[in-house]
């Protein structure tokens, strides 16, 4: 997995106006401030991006959940199919579940 594919914990409170600080008093990279605070290069950009858009850096807040791919009776069905063929891989599994249901489904899922 890659680190994008992967639900991080949002930094602390008391992290972000610290590395924001730092930033604004200038003299030091984007790259520079991540390896200082020891936080991924891209939750800097995001966290300045954010604090640049809205003058805010608290965490966002997520509204609405991720709806699931599959409904209760496609889940049912994957069910079977796991417990009918518990030597299957994730691809076969994909490949039953679409042949039985007509859904395709990602491996990750």
């Amino acid at each position: 997995m890659t680190g994008s594919q992967l639900k991080m914990k949002a930094y602390s409170l008391d992290l972000r106006p610290k590395i924001i600080d730092v930033y604004h008093q200038g003299n030091i990279s984007q790259r520079q401030l991540a390896k200082q605070f020891g936080v991924a290069l891209s939750s800097i950009e995001k966290l300045l991006k954010q604090d640049r858009q809205t003058g805010q850096i608290a965490p966002k807040v997520r509204i609405k959940q991720t709806p699931t791919k599959l409904n209760p009776e496609q889940l049912k069905v994957l069910q079977e199919l796991v417990n009918s063929n518990k030597d299957a891989t994730l691809e076969e599994l994909r490949h039953q579940l679409v042949a039985t249901t007509g859904v395709g489904i990602s491996r990750s899922t």
